[in-house]
């Protein structure tokens, strides 16, 4: 095995290759930094990552790249390093994104006893068809709602990632909410 893919296999071993010594000791605690902000935000990333694509592949990727970005730049004087990250990640989400696709919801849990068929197929109905709403809804709107309830972030944290205050935030959510009870409620409606 090459040095380079020994490095490549374990990063810490770069720190200890450096020639100059005055260097090592700040590139150990790079690593050791970047290590602890891996296992410490790796799945926040990977949630914002896949509430943007909804492909655990691509989102495995961008929190990757995310990750690399990072260790390139260094984390300087970052105050909130959670939401900078998951803007970051955000962002390349975006940026990866190619065309809209549906949103994975989890499904809801159906009550004890054995549903028939029927209610079996008017509740697949159902989540089926929220899926499809919040997918129409426009990003705007769509992009608050999802990082609030499916990634479980806070109005804070999803302003600082779209870069728009935290009021606009909280109004964004709830428009969008509105919007979706609205359509489901044309749904409900028996037509005539």
């Amino acid at each position: 095995m090459s040095s380079e893919a020994t490095f490549a296999a374990n990063p810490a071993n770069l720190a200890g290759s450096r020639g100059d010594t005055g260097t090592l000791t700040d590139n150990a605690d790079q690593l050791a930094s970047l290590e602890v902000s891996i296992r410490r935000h790796a799945r926040l990333l990977f949630k914002v990552a896949y509430g943007v694509l909804r492909n655990s592949h691509d989102a495995e990727d961008v929190v990757q790249e995310t990750l690399l970005r990072v260790q390139r730049s260094g984390f300087g004087e970052i105050r909130d390093i959670p939401s900078w990250l998951a803007t970051i990640a955000f962002r390349l989400a975006l940026d990866r994104k190619r065309k809209p696709e549906e949103l994975e919801l989890t499904t809801i849990d159906v009550p004890a006893g054995n549903p028939d068929a029927e209610h079996l197929a008017i509740h697949r109905q159902q989540v089926q068809r929220l899926r499809t709403l919040i997918a129409s809804l426009p990003d705007d709107l769509r992009f608050p709602l999802v990082l609030s309830a499916v990634d479980e972030l806070n109005s804070r944290q999803i302003g600082e990632m779209l870069g728009i205050p935290e009021s606009s935030v909280r109004g964004r959510i709830m428009r969008a909410r509105q919007m979706l009870k609205d359509k489901m409620a044309a749904y409900a409606e028996p037509k005539r």
